[in-house]
């Protein structure tokens, strides 16, 4: 069987927060489900994550996961390090497993590396292997000291490296393939006898060495792949790397982006072809896009379904449904709950809210819709208020098909508008309006005669 150890017990200090290092957001999505999917995607067929720090949170946020948990123990009195916490694992190790280790602050690994590093590991069939990497700036990891004839010989944390040592830029990226019963043997060999004082993983490839065993070492040709996160600019840094890997994917899948450095797109996302996002737009957490849709500029779209031939514009939309054909903006604000129907027009400064409207219905300009059932081809002017709150509870409205609301006009909910009915520009409507009828309620205009000079 191929397992997976996925070490997330570190409580991150220096990210300066309450959230656990690896539950902070790349691009819409927690660090370790972005691990966690690498590795099933590579043909792993169990996960162990090794949990520590804020277990409880990090145990809900993958609960639906492909993945089993252990607790690594914690207290100032218990030993500590990468090899103390795959030790907590051990009891899931088989002796003829393939046991692959990953770090849970890496999210940028990918399937295609572990599927590579995995085949590299099992055709030359060692018993353990080393995913190196060579990086300019080495600082902050462990180095990879190698013999004369090129085969590792052990890796030097950066703590405990001598200056000859930290010279070396050959890096250990912190994943490896072990035998499951060679795993277990090293993992009882190692010590505590480091700056640390901690238990090392990398210190099982010294004793596997020392007695002869055949250790490989795998070099990842692109370093982006293993880029960690220990703090918020690693963290900025690590999103800039995964928003250029989701706009490409949807560029290469049919969508076009006029400027990828400024469209900001969950993993979760899905858009259809001949899309096209213009500069500035952010689409979130599993927000869905058809085909022929115009989204953006300066739009923000979050948990909503977006059918074909729609635009959105400069506006936002949250948790809402809209259907084919569909404009809405610039400067509109869809709340959640709002569904829109085919061909609607949803036009500037216009808010919905939990509301429904039909087919071939527009509110151009300048209205609230809330709590409401508006009809097919029905016309709401500039300035209409749907009056849905009367202090203590929201109450409903419903608008028939065709119904025209004149400009200016006040709907105070409970109320019905019946189908084909009129009301006039700037109407307080506290009664129902019955099918085809005109209501108009206003006071009767009053000129006073010469009453508006010099007032000023």
């Amino acid at each position: 069987m191929k397992m997976s150890i996925i070490l997330a017990a570190g409580q991150g200090t220096r990210m300066k927060s309450d959230i656990p290092k690896i539950l902070h957001k790349v691009c819409g999505k927690e660090m370790i489900r972005y691990v966690i999917e690498a590795s099933t995607k590579s043909g792993i067929d169990k996960n162990i994550v090794v949990l520590g720090h804020g277990k409880e949170k990090v145990g809900y946020n993958i609960k639906d996961m492909n993945v089993e948990t252990v607790e690594q123990p914690i207290g100032d009195d218990l030993p500590y390090g990468t090899g103390c916490a795959v030790m907590a694992a051990e009891e899931f190790i088989g002796d003829e497993d393939m046991v692959l280790i990953l770090c849970g602050d890496g999210p940028l690994i990918s399937e295609e590396t572990l599927r590579s590093f995995i085949a590299y590991h099992e055709e030359n069939q060692y018993v353990a292997t080393i995913m190196t990497a060579y990086l300019d700036n080495p600082t902050g990891y462990g180095r990879i000291v190698r013999k004369e004839d090129g085969s590792i010989d052990k890796i030097v944390e950066e703590k405990d490296a001598s200056e000859e040592i930290k010279k070396i830029k050959e890096i250990n990226t912190g994943i490896y393939c072990f035998k499951g019963r060679v795993l277990k043997y090293a993992l009882k060999k190692i010590k505590r006898d480091n700056s640390q004082n901690e238990y090392y993983l990398t210190d099982t490839i010294k004793v596997l060495n020392d007695e002869g065993a055949k250790v490989g070492a795998w070099v990842l040709e692109d370093a982006e792949d293993i880029k960690a996160v220990n703090d918020r600019v690693q963290l900025a840094e690590v999103s800039k790397i995964m928003q250029k890997r989701i706009n490409q994917r949807h560029m290469y899948a049919g969508v076009t982006i006029i400027d990828p450095d400024t469209t900001y797109i969950d993993d979760t996302v899905k858009i259809g072809r001949d899309t096209v996002i213009y500069p500035n737009t952010y689409l979130e957490e599993g927000t869905v896009i058809g085909e022929f849709c115009k989204i953006g500029p300066d739009t923000r779209i979050i948990k909503s379904t977006i059918c074909n031939n729609v635009t959105v514009e400069n506006s936002k939309v949250v948790e809402s449904f809209i259907d084919d054909g569909t404009c809405v903006g610039p400067f509109a604000y869809l709340r959640p709950g709002t569904c829109l129907g085919k061909n609607v027009k949803i036009g500037d400064f216009v808010e919905v809210k939990k509301s429904i409207i039909g087919d071939n219905s527009k509110s151009s300009h300048l209205a609230y819709i809330g709590d409401a059932e508006v009809g097919k081809g029905v016309n709401i002017g500039c300035g209409v208020v749907f009056v849905n709150y009367d202090g203590k509870q929201k109450h409903k409205t419903l608008v028939g098909d065709k119904a025209f609301i004149g400009s200016n006009s006040n709907l105070v909910a409970p109320l019905t508008v019946e189908e084909g009915a009129y009301v006039a520009a700037g109407s307080t409507i506290t009664e129902d309006v019955k099918k085809g009828d005109l209501a108009i309620a206003r006071a009767r205009q009053v000129n006073k005669e010469g009453k508006g000079r010099n007032r000023f």
